[in-house]
């Protein structure tokens, strides 16, 4: 592995030892790739994704850029509103790694516009 990715994992596990998804309050999950980004939410304790989303269902990955600022907003809305059928009110922010800024902060305030708290 080069030091760019040892330095990713470094920091995702740094995130994880903080962070930890209960059936009460699970955890939020955000992946960024380049081309989209997708998010889980996670009940740790259980070992079970409970509900997810990614702009590839968001409706982005055919008509244009699953990769940008607006499509993170949407897939924010889309599991703040999928999570919240599954009676799920409050969770716990995992950025996974990265830095809480561009398309991960997007990410996360469109799953508080549509009413998740965290």
């Amino acid at each position: 592995m080069g030091s760019r990715s040892k330095n990713y994992s470094f920091r995702k596990s740094r995130v994880r030892r903080k962070v930890f998804g209960t059936p009460l309050r699970p955890r939020l999950s955000v992946y960024r790739s380049l081309k989209h980004i997708y998010a889980q939410v996670v009940d740790d304790a259980s070992g079970k994704t409970l509900v997810s989303a990614s702009s590839r269902e968001a409706g982005e990955g055919a008509k244009g850029s699953g990769g940008n600022i607006d499509a993170a907003k949407k897939v924010g809305k889309l599991i703040a509103q999928k999570s919240i059928g599954a009676s799920i009110k409050k969770v716990v922010f995992d950025r996974g790694g990265r830095v809480y800024h561009g398309r991960v902060k997007a990410l996360a305030d469109g799953a508080r516009e549509a009413g998740l708290e965290f």
